[in-house]
């Protein structure tokens, strides 16, 4: 087992596939946090008040998560990964980091927008996370970000 764990959430590919890149690059154990009930297109469509991400956002409610990371005792240093919704991370993300006492651990938060910037998500993140982890880095990667700055971000923050 490696002591660095790529965590993603991903709603349409996008963060899979930067999730997957960054595992490589940092020669890390990956995990996809994937809600109890599936998001269908209809689900994600922001653009309707009634669809069940506004309805998460607004109502401020927990998404139950399936699943849970074996071993997570071991891990030091943890990607987290996600879309940026709502100027943040998705409430499943919020769900997931409440399940976990990070305790003397690294987080790293990356995300995928296609034009937010990582703005108050780690602020916003932050109540979430139980013990006294370092959240060390946050930052916002688009579609076509390179190979070489993927591992440049990944090999610069995994000790």
């Amino acid at each position: 087992m490696k002591n660095t764990l790529v965590a993603y959430f991903s709603a349409e590919g996008t963060t899979a596939e930067i999730a997957k890149r960054i595992a490589a690059a940092a020669d890390a154990d990956i995990f996809e946090v994937k809600p109890k009930e599936p998001y269908s297109a209809a689900d994600i469509n922001w653009k309707n008040p009634l669809s069940r991400c506004n309805k998460e956002k607004i109502g401020k409610k927990d998404v139950p998560v399936e699943g849970e990371i074996e071993g997570f005792e071991n891990y030091r240093t943890f990607f987290i990964g996600f879309p940026i919704w709502y100027y943040g991370a998705p409430n499943v993300i919020q769900t997931f980091m409440k399940g976990y006492d990070w305790s003397g651990k690294r987080i790293i938060l990356f995300a995928t927008s296609g034009g937010s910037d990582i703005g108050k998500t780690v602020s916003k993140l932050r109540p979430y996370v139980k013990g006294d982890a370092r959240i060390i880095e946050a930052k916002v990667f688009k579609s076509d970000v390179s190979d070489d700055e993927l591992k440049s971000f990944a090999e610069g923050l995994v000790k």
